[in-house]
């Protein structure tokens, strides 16, 4: 595995074992992942926190499946916001996705491996362009993940945004007419799975921002107050771990371009 480009801010205070415990609920409210067990798994996830990316994915990964979700996490997260290389970021992303995917065949219940199978699917599909991820059969591979995800974690406010996104990429790509009959994408069903990530996780960054996003693709400019509004919490939320800096990053700079 190649040096990961590091992550360019440090995380105070540090997460370890007992701080995780009192903010584990808070950390995960996105992607309902359960309080680890193992002790091994615990480090991988303070690691994670902390922006050790590269570390957590590889202890996650030498704990077999029960350190598969953080691993994958991990890389997803490197990929999408540090990894400077097109091909490295496509090759992490896909090979997420078959970690994932055969979790799933071992773990079938297991709510994450069908979640990081579909943002590693989506994160790939907007990198060869979703018009073109669509015709590869991948829409109905995110949808499905996704759709499991939910079933086995009602309250899993990640797969409900992702879920959305799936429905308003979709139409802003190949129109509502082709988006509803070939791939059940509907406008309604989009802004009703970000209303409900919204309530589920209502302080975080990236959903603020996704559907601000989401607004513009599935309702255009008559929404553009409101998006900016939803931008404008985002950029303002206080990152509590290293995955959130990045996502407050992001979104800051998406306001200054």
């Amino acid at each position: 595995m190649d040096t990961w480009t590091s992550f360019p801010w440090t995380v105070t205070p540090r997460f370890d074992s007992n701080q995780l415990q009192h903010q584990w609920d808070r950390l995960h409210l996105g992607d309902a992942e359960p309080w680890p067990e193992q002790a091994g798994v615990l480090e991988a996830w303070a690691q994670f926190h902390n922006g050790e990316f590269q570390r957590a994915a590889l202890s996650g990964l030498a704990l077999g499946d029960a350190g598969m979700n953080v691993a994958n996490k991990a890389t997803c997260i490197y990929a999408n916001y540090l990894e400077p290389r097109e091909h490295a970021r496509q090759q992490l992303l896909m090979d997420t996705a078959a970690r994932a995917e055969a979790l799933q065949k071992r773990e079938p219940d297991n709510a994450g491996a069908w979640y990081w199978q579909a943002y590693a699917l989506a994160r790939y599909s907007q990198c060869i362009s979703v018009a073109k991820a669509l015709t590869q059969g991948l829409g109905v591979k995110i949808r499905r993940a996704l759709e499991t995800t939910i079933a086995l974690a009602p309250r899993h406010a990640d797969a409900h945004l992702a879920l959305a996104g799936y429905h308003a990429e979709v139409i802003d790509k190949v129109g509502a007419v082709v988006g509803g009959i070939t791939h059940g994408a509907s406008k309604d069903a989009g802004l009703a799975l970000y209303q409900k990530a919204l309530a589920l996780n209502p302080d975080s960054a990236i959903t603020l921002s996704e559907y601000a996003n989401g607004l513009l693709m599935l309702d255009g400019h008559k929404r553009m107050e409101e998006a900016r509004h939803l931008q404008d919490r985002a950029a303002a939320v206080q990152a509590l771990d290293a995955m959130e800096r990045l996502y407050v990053a992001s979104v800051r700079l998406t306001l200054e371009g």
